[in-house]
């Protein structure tokens, strides 16, 4: 890897919700979902890349498990999926077509 590349995956990112709730994550983390990756893509020239701050307009809840579930995709990056964790306990039913199309639309 890169020196370059190796720094820019150290960095942190910062998620906010609808409510002005505040989550950091590692950029390489945060690049697991193809739209937050253009977001912060340097080539891309939008503000966001610039700020390190994504505004993500959902519910903190929401956020946050959008975050944890970007982690968990990084921690267990190709892992065979008999071997994985079950991820799906820790959603609650209350959030899940929500978190479900916030996924979506995250690409991640």
């Amino acid at each position: 890897m890169v020196e370059g590349q190796q720094n820019n995956d150290m960095e942190w990112v910062k998620l906010v919700s609808n409510d002005g709730h505040s989550f950091l994550i590692r950029r390489k983390v945060a690049v697991r979902s193809g739209t937050l990756r253009q977001m912060l893509s340097s080539e891309s020239n939008f503000a966001e890349a610039v700020s390190k701050t994504c505004r993500i307009l959902e519910r903190p809840i929401v956020v946050e498990k959008l975050c944890e579930y970007l982690s968990y995709k990084s921690v267990y990056e190709g892992v065979p999926s008999r071997e994985l964790p079950g991820f799906t306990e820790r959603v609650m039913p209350e959030i899940a077509l929500e978190l479900l199309m916030t996924a979506d639309y995250y690409e991640a």
